[in-house]
């Protein structure tokens, strides 16, 4: 299995090792567009891994901060107390870099960077960048997702165009 995001479909696919589509979910990226420096808030490119698998078994829309529930569940009231809030919901999938100098160490670090593929409300638009980097999905989608993919899994990030089910 591997995963293939391409930021201008604004899609997200899972493929398995037949090269045919599991799943494909519509998501959104950054609305900075793509990009590997840190302090961008861009997308960055190129071949990761899932470094982390964080959330699992909690309910959805649960908050996490720094990588940790609060004890909060996300309601549209919550996001008027935090006003220009970036939700982070239900699972975390925290990428890794495989690319040194490109996207792992040094100012282009995709992990110290902080960059998941994470649950957002339900109320934000997918289908067009909007996020600070990350990649966002409906919570649903992502408990899917997070489910079937392991700790290791590829994540190929494209700025292109891709043909579907792409050999890599």
């Amino acid at each position: 299995m591997r995963i293939e995001i391409s930021l201008p479909e604004q899609v997200l696919r899972l493929i398995n090792d037949a090269d045919q589509i599991v799943c494909e979910y519509t998501i959104s990226t950054s609305a900075n567009g793509a990009g590997e420096l840190s302090g961008s808030f861009c997308t960055p490119r190129g071949r990761h891994i899932v470094r982390a698998k964080i959330g699992e078994g909690q309910p959805l829309n649960t908050v996490f901060v720094r990588r940790r529930p609060t004890g909060e569940i996300y309601t549209p009231e919550l996001s008027l107390q935090y006003p220009g809030r970036d939700w982070i919901l239900t699972r975390i999938l925290w990428l890794s870099g495989c690319e040194v100098g490109a996207n792992r160490l040094g100012e282009v670090d995709t992990m110290r960077r902080y960059i998941y593929i994470h649950g957002t409300p339900d109320e934000v638009p997918l289908g067009v960048p909007g996020s600070h980097g990350c990649v966002r999905m409906r919570n649903a989608d992502l408990c899917e997702l997070f489910d079937i993919v392991a700790t290791g899994t590829v994540v190929e990030i494209f700025s292109e165009l891709l043909p579907v089910g792409k050999v890599l």
